[in-house]
Protein backbone atom coordinates (compact mmCIF):
# COMPACT_ATOMS: atom_id res chain seq x y z
CA UNK A 1 0.00 0.00 0.00
CA UNK A 2 1.28 3.51 -0.81
CA UNK A 3 2.07 6.06 1.85
CA UNK A 4 -0.99 8.02 0.74
CA UNK A 5 -3.07 4.89 1.03
CA UNK A 6 -1.79 4.26 4.52
CA UNK A 7 -2.53 7.84 5.59
CA UNK A 8 -6.01 7.59 4.12
CA UNK A 9 -6.56 4.36 6.00
CA UNK A 10 -5.37 5.92 9.26
CA UNK A 11 -7.60 8.94 8.71
CA UNK A 12 -10.63 6.76 8.09
CA UNK A 13 -9.86 4.74 11.19
CA UNK A 14 -9.71 7.98 13.17
CA UNK A 15 -13.08 9.06 11.83
CA UNK A 16 -14.59 5.70 12.79
CA UNK A 17 -13.07 5.95 16.25
CA UNK A 18 -14.40 9.46 16.73
CA UNK A 19 -17.82 8.41 15.50
CA UNK A 20 -17.87 5.45 17.86
CA UNK A 21 -16.72 7.69 20.70
CA UNK A 22 -19.51 10.14 20.02
CA UNK A 23 -22.05 7.33 19.85
CA UNK A 24 -20.83 5.97 23.16
CA UNK A 25 -20.44 9.34 24.91
CA UNK A 26 -20.73 9.09 28.64
CA UNK A 27 -24.02 10.39 30.06
CA UNK A 28 -23.95 13.55 32.12
CA UNK A 29 -23.94 12.48 35.75
CA UNK A 30 -25.48 14.41 38.62
CA UNK A 31 -25.82 13.53 42.29
CA UNK A 32 -29.10 13.48 44.19
CA UNK A 33 -28.74 13.30 47.96
CA UNK A 34 -31.77 12.31 50.02
CA UNK A 35 -32.61 11.64 53.65
CA UNK A 36 -34.62 8.41 53.56
CA UNK A 37 -33.62 4.88 54.53
CA UNK A 38 -34.97 1.34 54.40
CA UNK A 39 -37.84 0.60 52.05
CA UNK A 40 -38.24 4.26 51.04
CA UNK A 41 -34.58 4.44 50.08
CA UNK A 42 -34.99 1.34 47.93
CA UNK A 43 -37.94 2.92 46.15
CA UNK A 44 -35.89 6.03 45.35
CA UNK A 45 -33.19 3.78 43.96
CA UNK A 46 -35.85 2.11 41.79
CA UNK A 47 -36.95 5.55 40.58
CA UNK A 48 -33.40 6.52 39.69
CA UNK A 49 -32.84 3.28 37.78
CA UNK A 50 -36.04 3.82 35.78
CA UNK A 51 -34.92 7.34 34.88
CA UNK A 52 -31.44 6.21 33.90
CA UNK A 53 -32.68 3.30 31.81
CA UNK A 54 -35.32 5.40 30.07
CA UNK A 55 -32.78 7.61 28.28
CA UNK A 56 -29.02 7.65 27.70
CA UNK A 57 -28.18 11.34 27.99
CA UNK A 58 -28.18 11.72 31.78
CA UNK A 59 -27.43 9.56 34.80
CA UNK A 60 -28.79 10.22 38.28
CA UNK A 61 -26.47 9.07 41.04
CA UNK A 62 -28.79 8.81 44.04
CA UNK A 63 -27.22 8.58 47.49
CA UNK A 64 -28.98 8.18 50.85
CA UNK A 65 -27.61 10.39 53.62
CA UNK A 66 -29.49 8.48 56.33
CA UNK A 67 -31.81 11.17 57.70
CA UNK A 68 -33.24 14.52 56.67
CA UNK A 69 -30.99 16.30 59.18
CA UNK A 70 -27.90 14.46 57.95
CA UNK A 71 -28.74 15.26 54.32
CA UNK A 72 -28.75 18.99 55.07
CA UNK A 73 -25.68 18.96 57.31
CA UNK A 74 -23.67 16.84 54.89
CA UNK A 75 -24.67 19.08 52.00
CA UNK A 76 -23.54 22.19 53.91
CA UNK A 77 -20.12 20.65 54.53
CA UNK A 78 -19.89 19.47 50.92
CA UNK A 79 -20.93 22.89 49.62
CA UNK A 80 -18.05 24.54 51.44
CA UNK A 81 -15.69 22.04 49.83
CA UNK A 82 -17.39 22.50 46.43
CA UNK A 83 -18.29 18.81 46.40
CA UNK A 84 -22.02 19.19 46.95
CA UNK A 85 -24.75 17.37 45.00
CA UNK A 86 -26.76 18.96 42.22
CA UNK A 87 -30.08 17.98 43.82
CA UNK A 88 -30.81 17.88 47.56
CA UNK A 89 -33.91 16.62 49.36
CA UNK A 90 -34.81 19.08 52.13
CA UNK A 91 -37.62 18.39 54.59
CA UNK A 92 -40.29 20.93 55.44
CA UNK A 93 -38.56 22.29 58.56
CA UNK A 94 -35.43 23.18 56.59
CA UNK A 95 -37.21 25.33 54.00
CA UNK A 96 -36.57 28.69 55.69
CA UNK A 97 -32.86 27.97 56.05
CA UNK A 98 -32.49 27.07 52.37
CA UNK A 99 -34.44 30.11 51.20
CA UNK A 100 -32.05 32.53 52.90
CA UNK A 101 -28.89 30.60 52.07
CA UNK A 102 -28.79 31.76 48.45
CA UNK A 103 -27.16 28.42 47.69
CA UNK A 104 -29.74 27.25 45.16
CA UNK A 105 -31.18 27.81 41.69
CA UNK A 106 -34.92 28.63 41.84
CA UNK A 107 -37.03 25.93 40.24
CA UNK A 108 -38.62 28.17 37.55
CA UNK A 109 -35.21 29.48 36.46
CA UNK A 110 -33.78 25.97 36.31
CA UNK A 111 -36.60 24.60 34.17
CA UNK A 112 -36.82 27.61 31.85
CA UNK A 113 -33.10 27.54 31.05
CA UNK A 114 -33.35 23.82 30.31
CA UNK A 115 -36.23 24.44 27.90
CA UNK A 116 -39.13 23.05 29.94
CA UNK A 117 -42.52 24.75 30.13
CA UNK A 118 -43.99 23.90 33.54
CA UNK A 119 -47.54 24.62 34.66
CA UNK A 120 -46.73 25.68 38.20
CA UNK A 121 -50.41 26.20 38.98
CA UNK A 122 -50.88 22.43 38.63
CA UNK A 123 -49.30 21.92 42.04
CA UNK A 124 -51.81 21.72 44.89
CA UNK A 125 -51.72 25.04 46.73
CA UNK A 126 -51.83 23.28 50.08
CA UNK A 127 -48.53 21.66 49.13
CA UNK A 128 -46.89 24.32 46.99
CA UNK A 129 -47.38 27.22 49.41
CA UNK A 130 -45.15 25.59 52.00
CA UNK A 131 -42.21 25.71 49.59
CA UNK A 132 -43.10 28.94 47.77
CA UNK A 133 -42.18 32.57 48.25
CA UNK A 134 -44.68 35.01 49.72
CA UNK A 135 -45.63 35.79 46.11
CA UNK A 136 -46.35 32.14 45.37
CA UNK A 137 -43.24 31.27 43.34
CA UNK A 138 -41.98 27.76 43.94
CA UNK A 139 -38.27 27.67 44.73
CA UNK A 140 -38.10 23.87 44.98
CA UNK A 141 -40.03 20.87 43.69
CA UNK A 142 -42.54 19.27 46.08
CA UNK A 143 -41.58 15.60 46.23
CA UNK A 144 -42.51 13.13 48.96
CA UNK A 145 -45.61 14.79 50.35
CA UNK A 146 -48.04 13.74 53.06
CA UNK A 147 -50.33 15.07 55.73
CA UNK A 148 -51.66 13.77 59.03
CA UNK A 149 -54.77 11.58 59.22
CA UNK A 150 -56.58 9.57 61.89
CA UNK A 151 -56.18 5.79 61.68
CA UNK A 152 -58.99 3.84 63.33
CA UNK A 153 -59.84 0.17 63.86
CA UNK A 154 -63.31 -0.40 62.39
CA UNK A 155 -63.69 -3.83 64.04
CA UNK A 156 -63.17 -2.34 67.51
CA UNK A 157 -65.55 0.52 66.78
CA UNK A 158 -68.20 -1.95 65.62
CA UNK A 159 -68.06 -3.57 69.04
CA UNK A 160 -69.01 -0.27 70.68
CA UNK A 161 -71.78 0.34 68.15
CA UNK A 162 -70.00 2.92 66.01
CA UNK A 163 -69.54 2.81 62.24
CA UNK A 164 -67.98 6.22 61.62
CA UNK A 165 -64.66 7.71 62.62
CA UNK A 166 -64.75 10.49 65.23
CA UNK A 167 -64.79 13.96 63.67
CA UNK A 168 -64.28 15.92 66.89
CA UNK A 169 -62.10 15.47 69.94
CA UNK A 170 -65.26 15.25 72.02
CA UNK A 171 -66.14 12.18 69.94
CA UNK A 172 -62.59 10.85 70.33
CA UNK A 173 -62.99 10.99 74.10
CA UNK A 174 -66.42 9.35 73.95
CA UNK A 175 -65.10 6.54 71.76
CA UNK A 176 -62.02 6.09 73.94
CA UNK A 177 -64.14 5.67 77.05
CA UNK A 178 -66.39 3.14 75.30
CA UNK A 179 -63.42 1.21 73.96
CA UNK A 180 -61.83 1.10 77.41
CA UNK A 181 -65.10 -0.16 78.90
CA UNK A 182 -65.24 -2.82 76.19
CA UNK A 183 -61.87 -4.18 77.32
CA UNK A 184 -59.43 -2.43 75.01
CA UNK A 185 -56.42 -1.39 77.09
CA UNK A 186 -55.21 1.25 74.63
CA UNK A 187 -58.00 3.19 72.91
CA UNK A 188 -55.71 5.90 71.48
CA UNK A 189 -51.96 5.96 70.82
CA UNK A 190 -50.04 9.18 70.22
CA UNK A 191 -46.66 10.79 70.32
CA UNK A 192 -45.77 14.46 70.69
CA UNK A 193 -43.91 14.95 67.43
CA UNK A 194 -44.64 18.68 66.85
CA UNK A 195 -45.53 18.15 63.18
CA UNK A 196 -48.29 15.78 64.23
CA UNK A 197 -49.24 17.20 67.58
CA UNK A 198 -48.87 20.97 67.29
CA UNK A 199 -48.53 22.07 63.66
CA UNK A 200 -51.41 20.07 62.18
CA UNK A 201 -53.65 20.97 65.13
CA UNK A 202 -52.91 24.69 64.76
CA UNK A 203 -53.46 24.66 60.99
CA UNK A 204 -56.85 22.94 60.95
CA UNK A 205 -58.03 25.11 63.87
CA UNK A 206 -56.78 28.31 62.18
CA UNK A 207 -54.48 29.14 65.08
CA UNK A 208 -51.15 30.95 64.76
CA UNK A 209 -47.93 29.31 65.88
CA UNK A 210 -45.96 32.54 65.49
CA UNK A 211 -46.47 36.22 64.74
CA UNK A 212 -45.76 37.77 61.33
CA UNK A 213 -48.11 35.30 59.62
CA UNK A 214 -46.20 32.33 61.02
CA UNK A 215 -42.93 33.96 60.03
CA UNK A 216 -43.65 34.60 56.36
CA UNK A 217 -43.63 38.37 56.92
CA UNK A 218 -40.37 38.73 58.80
CA UNK A 219 -37.42 37.14 60.58
CA UNK A 220 -38.47 38.99 63.75
CA UNK A 221 -41.43 36.62 64.26
CA UNK A 222 -42.09 35.29 67.76
CA UNK A 223 -43.76 32.06 68.85
CA UNK A 224 -47.21 32.53 70.37
CA UNK A 225 -48.52 28.98 70.51
CA UNK A 226 -48.52 29.23 74.32
CA UNK A 227 -51.39 31.74 74.09
CA UNK A 228 -53.77 29.73 71.89
CA UNK A 229 -56.19 26.83 72.29
CA UNK A 230 -53.21 24.54 71.77
CA UNK A 231 -52.53 24.79 75.52
CA UNK A 232 -56.02 23.44 76.25
CA UNK A 233 -55.37 20.67 73.72
CA UNK A 234 -52.19 19.66 75.54
CA UNK A 235 -54.10 19.70 78.81
CA UNK A 236 -56.74 17.40 77.30
CA UNK A 237 -54.14 14.87 76.19
CA UNK A 238 -52.49 15.01 79.60
CA UNK A 239 -55.81 14.27 81.35
CA UNK A 240 -56.68 11.46 78.95
CA UNK A 241 -53.22 9.97 79.46
CA UNK A 242 -53.54 10.13 83.24
CA UNK A 243 -56.90 8.31 82.98
CA UNK A 244 -55.34 5.56 80.84
CA UNK A 245 -57.52 6.36 77.82
CA UNK A 246 -54.57 7.61 75.75
CA UNK A 247 -51.08 6.15 75.72
CA UNK A 248 -47.91 8.04 74.84
CA UNK A 249 -45.93 5.95 72.37
CA UNK A 250 -42.76 7.93 71.84
CA UNK A 251 -39.99 7.65 69.28
CA UNK A 252 -39.28 5.23 66.50
CA UNK A 253 -42.18 3.13 65.31
CA UNK A 254 -43.83 2.58 68.70
CA UNK A 255 -47.08 4.37 67.90
CA UNK A 256 -47.37 2.79 64.47
CA UNK A 257 -46.57 -0.68 65.77
CA UNK A 258 -49.15 -0.36 68.54
CA UNK A 259 -51.89 0.22 65.99
CA UNK A 260 -50.74 -2.45 63.54
CA UNK A 261 -50.43 -5.06 66.28
CA UNK A 262 -53.98 -4.45 67.48
CA UNK A 263 -52.88 -3.04 70.83
CA UNK A 264 -54.26 0.46 70.19
CA UNK A 265 -57.46 1.29 68.32
CA UNK A 266 -56.78 4.84 67.15
CA UNK A 267 -53.73 6.88 66.26
CA UNK A 268 -52.84 10.01 64.34
CA UNK A 269 -50.11 9.49 61.78
CA UNK A 270 -48.91 10.43 58.32
CA UNK A 271 -50.79 9.18 55.27
CA UNK A 272 -47.36 7.95 54.15
CA UNK A 273 -47.76 5.14 56.71
CA UNK A 274 -50.86 3.84 54.91
CA UNK A 275 -48.92 1.32 52.85
CA UNK A 276 -46.97 0.05 55.86
CA UNK A 277 -50.16 -0.44 57.85
CA UNK A 278 -51.81 -2.28 54.98
CA UNK A 279 -48.87 -4.67 54.58
CA UNK A 280 -48.31 -5.28 58.31
CA UNK A 281 -51.68 -5.29 60.09
CA UNK A 282 -53.12 -8.83 60.47
CA UNK A 283 -55.01 -9.90 57.36
CA UNK A 284 -58.76 -9.49 57.73
CA UNK A 285 -58.54 -6.52 60.10
CA UNK A 286 -60.96 -3.76 59.11
CA UNK A 287 -59.36 -0.35 59.46
CA UNK A 288 -59.54 2.99 57.72
CA UNK A 289 -58.33 6.60 57.81
CA UNK A 290 -60.18 9.88 58.30
CA UNK A 291 -59.27 13.54 58.53
CA UNK A 292 -57.76 14.50 61.86
CA UNK A 293 -60.41 15.53 64.41
CA UNK A 294 -61.12 19.12 65.44
CA UNK A 295 -62.75 20.53 68.54
CA UNK A 296 -66.53 20.99 68.25
CA UNK A 297 -67.53 24.36 66.85
CA UNK A 298 -64.34 24.73 64.82
CA UNK A 299 -64.48 26.02 61.27
CA UNK A 300 -62.01 23.51 59.86
CA UNK A 301 -59.16 24.67 57.62
CA UNK A 302 -56.79 22.73 55.40
CA UNK A 303 -54.10 20.62 57.05
CA UNK A 304 -50.37 21.10 56.49
CA UNK A 305 -48.16 19.21 54.09
CA UNK A 306 -45.29 17.18 55.46
CA UNK A 307 -42.36 15.48 53.80
CA UNK A 308 -39.79 17.20 51.65
CA UNK A 309 -39.00 19.02 48.44
CA UNK A 310 -36.10 18.86 45.99
CA UNK A 311 -33.71 21.79 45.59
CA UNK A 312 -31.15 22.41 42.85
CA UNK A 313 -28.01 23.66 44.57
CA UNK A 314 -25.93 26.50 43.12
CA UNK A 315 -22.43 26.22 41.71
CA UNK A 316 -22.89 23.43 39.18
CA UNK A 317 -22.34 23.46 35.39
CA UNK A 318 -25.33 24.01 33.12
CA UNK A 319 -25.17 20.47 31.77
CA UNK A 320 -25.86 19.13 35.28
CA UNK A 321 -28.79 21.52 35.63
CA UNK A 322 -30.12 20.25 32.30
CA UNK A 323 -29.85 16.73 33.70
CA UNK A 324 -31.60 17.75 36.93
CA UNK A 325 -34.38 19.42 34.92
CA UNK A 326 -34.89 16.22 32.94
CA UNK A 327 -35.11 14.31 36.22
CA UNK A 328 -37.63 16.77 37.67
CA UNK A 329 -39.71 16.51 34.50
CA UNK A 330 -39.60 12.71 34.78
CA UNK A 331 -40.80 12.54 38.39
CA UNK A 332 -43.61 15.01 37.63
CA UNK A 333 -45.27 12.76 35.06
CA UNK A 334 -48.71 11.48 36.18
CA UNK A 335 -47.68 7.88 35.54
CA UNK A 336 -44.66 8.36 37.79
CA UNK A 337 -46.85 9.96 40.47
CA UNK A 338 -49.05 6.86 40.44
CA UNK A 339 -46.05 4.55 40.75
CA UNK A 340 -44.61 6.61 43.62
CA UNK A 341 -47.92 6.56 45.50
CA UNK A 342 -48.32 2.84 44.86
CA UNK A 343 -44.97 1.85 46.32
CA UNK A 344 -44.71 4.36 49.19
CA UNK A 345 -48.02 5.78 50.44
CA UNK A 346 -47.05 9.36 49.64
CA UNK A 347 -49.61 11.42 47.75
CA UNK A 348 -49.53 13.08 44.30
CA UNK A 349 -48.41 16.71 44.45
CA UNK A 350 -50.23 17.91 41.32
CA UNK A 351 -53.86 18.04 40.34
CA UNK A 352 -53.06 16.33 37.03
CA UNK A 353 -51.37 13.47 38.86
CA UNK A 354 -54.34 13.08 41.20
CA UNK A 355 -56.86 13.17 38.35
CA UNK A 356 -54.83 10.63 36.38
CA UNK A 357 -54.75 8.28 39.36
CA UNK A 358 -58.50 8.61 39.84
CA UNK A 359 -59.03 7.86 36.15
CA UNK A 360 -57.00 4.67 36.57
CA UNK A 361 -59.17 3.57 39.50
CA UNK A 362 -56.24 3.85 41.91
CA UNK A 363 -58.36 4.86 44.90
CA UNK A 364 -60.89 2.13 44.23
CA UNK A 365 -58.31 -0.58 44.87
CA UNK A 366 -58.35 -2.05 48.36
CA UNK A 367 -54.69 -1.39 49.26
CA UNK A 368 -54.98 2.30 48.39
CA UNK A 369 -58.56 3.13 49.28
CA UNK A 370 -58.59 5.95 51.81
CA UNK A 371 -55.46 7.72 50.66
CA UNK A 372 -57.59 10.30 48.88
CA UNK A 373 -58.48 11.50 52.39
CA UNK A 374 -55.11 13.24 52.50
CA UNK A 375 -55.92 15.24 49.36
CA UNK A 376 -59.32 16.12 50.83
CA UNK A 377 -57.62 17.34 54.00
CA UNK A 378 -54.91 19.36 52.24
CA UNK A 379 -57.42 21.01 49.92
CA UNK A 380 -60.27 21.40 52.41
CA UNK A 381 -59.94 25.19 52.21
CA UNK A 382 -57.55 27.49 50.34
CA UNK A 383 -54.44 27.96 52.50
CA UNK A 384 -54.68 30.93 54.84
CA UNK A 385 -52.12 32.74 57.00
CA UNK A 386 -52.30 30.01 59.67
CA UNK A 387 -52.60 27.02 57.33
CA UNK A 388 -50.15 27.62 54.50
CA UNK A 389 -47.12 26.59 56.52
CA UNK A 390 -44.31 27.92 58.69
CA UNK A 391 -41.40 30.13 57.70
CA UNK A 392 -39.32 30.04 60.86
CA UNK A 393 -35.54 29.83 60.95
CA UNK A 394 -33.86 27.14 63.00
CA UNK A 395 -37.13 25.23 63.07
CA UNK A 396 -35.43 21.84 63.30
CA UNK A 397 -34.10 22.88 66.72
CA UNK A 398 -37.41 24.50 67.69
CA UNK A 399 -39.24 21.25 67.02
CA UNK A 400 -36.83 19.48 69.36
CA UNK A 401 -37.51 22.00 72.12
CA UNK A 402 -41.25 21.42 71.82
CA UNK A 403 -40.91 17.65 71.73
CA UNK A 404 -38.78 17.71 74.89
CA UNK A 405 -41.22 19.99 76.72
CA UNK A 406 -44.31 18.05 75.66
CA UNK A 407 -42.71 14.78 76.72
CA UNK A 408 -41.94 16.29 80.14
CA UNK A 409 -45.54 17.52 80.45
CA UNK A 410 -47.01 14.10 79.71
CA UNK A 411 -44.60 12.51 82.19
CA UNK A 412 -45.81 14.90 84.89
CA UNK A 413 -42.40 16.54 85.30
CA UNK A 414 -43.75 20.01 84.53
CA UNK A 415 -47.15 21.68 84.36
CA UNK A 416 -48.94 22.19 81.03
CA UNK A 417 -48.74 25.99 80.77
CA UNK A 418 -45.28 26.05 82.34
CA UNK A 419 -43.98 23.47 79.90
CA UNK A 420 -45.40 25.13 76.79
CA UNK A 421 -44.14 28.53 77.99
CA UNK A 422 -40.65 27.08 78.42
CA UNK A 423 -40.67 25.65 74.88
CA UNK A 424 -41.77 29.01 73.50
CA UNK A 425 -39.05 30.85 75.43
CA UNK A 426 -36.31 28.53 74.17
CA UNK A 427 -37.77 28.58 70.67
CA UNK A 428 -37.81 32.36 70.57
CA UNK A 429 -34.14 32.39 71.59
CA UNK A 430 -33.42 30.20 68.55
CA UNK A 431 -35.37 32.60 66.34
CA UNK A 432 -33.36 35.57 67.61
CA UNK A 433 -30.07 33.79 66.90
CA UNK A 434 -31.30 32.99 63.40
CA UNK A 435 -32.31 36.63 62.87
CA UNK A 436 -28.80 37.79 63.82
CA UNK A 437 -27.31 35.34 61.33
CA UNK A 438 -29.13 37.12 58.49
CA UNK A 439 -29.15 40.80 59.50
CA UNK A 440 -31.34 42.97 57.32
CA UNK A 441 -32.65 40.07 55.25
CA UNK A 442 -36.23 39.09 54.55
CA UNK A 443 -37.78 35.93 53.21
CA UNK A 444 -38.59 36.20 49.50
Amino acid sequence: MTVMGKLHGLAMAGVVALTAGAAQAEPVKFEFWYGLTGDLSERIQDMCRTFNEGQDKYEAVCVSQGTYDAAIQNAIAAFRAKKHPTVLQVFDAGTADLMLSGAFVPAPELMEKAGYDVNWDDYFKGIANYYATSGGELYSFPFNSSTAVLYWNKDAFAKIGKTEAPETYEEVEEAARALKAAGYSCPYAYDVDPWQFMEQFSAVHNLPIATKNNGYDGLDAELVVNTTKFVDHVDFFKRMTDEGLFQLKEYGQARLQSFMSGECMMMQSSIADHGTVGKTIPQGTNWDVAMVPVWAGTERKNSLVGGASLWALAGKPQEEYDAAAAFFSFIAKPEQAEWWSTVTGYIPVTNSGFEYMKSQGFYDKAPYKGRETAIQSLTYTPPGPNSRGLRLGGYVQIRKEFRDSLTAIMAGDVGVQEGVDAAVERGNAILRRFEKTYPGKQFP
